[in-house]
C-alpha cells in the first residue's frame, strides 16, 4: 500500500534540493563552526581575536573555519584599519533549508 502519490516531477525536485542543500549540511556538521555562528548571532561584527576568547579555539583554527564559513556564504568580511570584522548573512542558506524542509513535508508521509 502507498503511503501518498508522489509525482516523478516532485522526486526529482526534493533531489534536487537534497543536493543542493548539502554543502550547507557540510559546513553545519562541525561544532566548532556552529559554535562560531552561535557566537557571531549574538554580536554585530566580531574579529577573530574576539572570536578566540569566547570560542577558547587558537587563530588559525578560528581562522580556518571562518574561510570555510565565508566560502559556504554564511559569513561577510568587512575590513575596519588592520582588522577584519566578520558578520552573519545566513538568509540564502535559511532559504535554502527551508525550501528542502517544505519539499520533504509535500513528498513524505509524515508520522
Amino acid at each position: 500500500m502507498r503511503k501518498k502519490e508522489i509525482t516523478d516531477e516532485l522526486l526529482e525536485h526534493t533531489i534536487q534540493l537534497f543536493n543542493e542543500t548539502t554543502p550547507v549540511f557540510h559546513v553545519l556538521h562541525d561544532e566548532n563552526r556552529q559554535r562560531i555562528l552561535l557566537e557571531m548571532g549574538r554580536e554585530d561584527y566580531l574579529n577573530v581575536n574576539q572570536l578566540t576568547e569566547k570560542i577558547q579555539l587558537s587563530r588559525p583554527t578560528i581562522s580556518h573555519h571562518l574561510k570555510i564559513l565565508k566560502t559556504a556564504g554564511f559569513i561577510k568580511v568587512e575590513k575596519k584599519g588592520t582588522e577584519s570584522h566578520y558578520y552573519l548573512t545566513l538568509k540564502n542558506s535559511i532559504d535554502q533549508m527551508e525550501k528542502l524542509i517544505a519539499a520533504i513535508k509535500k513528498t513524505c508521509h509524515l508520522v
